[in-house]
């Protein structure tokens, strides 16, 4: 099966920082990646390279065989770092922008999500907490029938109990033939839910690998490998 996302010496630089150097990668389907390394590593400008925002300095990257642009834009759904949302909207407002915006946006799917979480539809969310935001927005990106969903700190900015809400609707929320890529340094709370890795520092791929080969063949967790190669 072909991969859905693929770096082939990708390069990006902001004058003279390199924030990625000659990265190679290939991301196949139906998995949940962990895209894993410190702050400052290079795991955002990736994602940001995937979804169009960035443009590569040399090399390229490729969504389904595609540059980044308006084709692949109907088939990535994006959670980025800080919230983007209009603080003076109501949830279904925004719902109904999503709907109108995105041809594989579930509004069923987001309403069920919001009845879960007791989260009223006419709140505005500037009224709401930050943790809660984060919630909104994260049922909005996995309400889209998505190939690929990229998910940037999803879990950075909430407490441990909205952490294993975040997770469990990662899981139950994504068709089974997409791929999930999760950028996080917090390797201990999310490696529960990953089907592999790829370790990143310094804008350079030092690791990739299926987590089961690291438990199996290392004898480790991702967070003790990650530690070991890291030197955290």
């Amino acid at each position: 099966m072909n991969a859905i996302l693929e770096c082939n010496n990708l390069t990006k630089s902001f004058g003279h920082t390199h924030a990625l150097t000659s990265v190679n990668l290939s991301i196949g389907r139906g998995q949940i990646v962990g895209l894993l390394g410190p702050n400052g590593s290079g795991k955002t400008t990736i994602i940001k390279l995937a979804t169009g925002l960035l443009t590569p300095t040399t090399g390229e990257i490729l969504i389904d065989g595609k540059k980044p642009g308006t084709e692949t834009k109907k088939i990535v759904s994006y959670l980025p770092e800080k919230t983007y949302l209009n603080d003076w909207m109501r949830v279904y407002q925004i719902i109904e922008l999503f709907s109108d915006f995105y041809a594989d946006f579930k509004e069923e799917k987001a309403y069920d999500m919001l009845k879960k979480l007791n989260i009223d539809r006419r709140d505005r969310l500037k009224t709401m907490s930050k943790g809660t935001k984060e919630k909104v927005q994260l049922i909005l990106v996995m309400s889209r029938e998505a190939d690929l969903y990229l998910l940037d700190e999803p879990i950075g900015g909430v407490d441990p109990a909205a952490r294993d809400y975040i997770l469990d609707t990662i899981l139950k929320n994504y068709n089974e033939n997409a791929t999930v890529v999760i950028s996080t340094h917090l390797i201990s709370d999310i490696e529960k839910i990953l089907d592999h890795v790829i370790f990143i520092k310094e804008g350079q791929v030092l690791l990739t690998s299926p987590v089961d080969d690291i438990r199996d063949q290392k004898g480790k967790s991702v967070d003790a490998m990650f530690r070991e190669v890291f030197k955290c």
